[in-house]
């Protein structure tokens, strides 16, 4: 499914590459892993390929999906009458699936919401990470550096 070289998103861990593909032996079955480099913090992630599918990971998106997605952040509209715990069981949801669309409306709402009023701590790390992942792909897709994409997250979020 993936190659070496391979960028991929890991939903709630963020961007990464795919720098192997390794065969390793643990409690005495072998199995093929990918061996992942993240770019947040530097770690090395190994998963098993055969549950990648479970994981959720994906290859970066293109430019155009992209495109699509910053439209939907800047000009969709925020549900504002969930309740605190209704959003973050959706919000969670949501970055669960590893769908750009989806993170990047969290991180837009979030946004929003913070903007009116401080959100609680979970919500503000909630953001804080969804932010990142979001930074980090866009950053890809685009050759930008995270503070340009921080700054351009800043600029649409209305």
């Amino acid at each position: 499914m993936f190659h070496v070289g391979d960028t991929i998103v890991y939903p709630m861990q963020g961007v990464g590459v795919i720098e192997a593909i390794e065969e390793k032996e643990i409690l005495g079955e072998k199995h093929k892993y990918y061996m992942i480099k993240m770019s947040i913090k530097g770690m090395q992630v190994m998963i098993p390929i055969d549950k990648v599918q479970k994981s959720r990971i994906r290859l970066v998106e293109d430019v155009l999906t992209l495109e699509h997605v910053l439209d939907i952040f800047q000009n969709g509209q925020t549900d504002i009458t969930l309740s605190m715990k209704e959003r973050y069981k959706v919000n969670t949801e949501k970055l669960r699936s590893g769908n750009i669309q989806e993170g990047a409306e969290v991180v837009r709402d979030l946004m929003r919401l913070n903007k009116k009023k401080s959100l609680n701590s979970s919500e503000k790390q909630m953001l804080n990470s969804a932010r990142k992942i979001f930074i980090g792909e866009l950053g890809i897709i685009r050759g930008i550096t995270e503070n340009q994409a921080n700054d351009l997250l800043n600029k649409k979020v209305g």
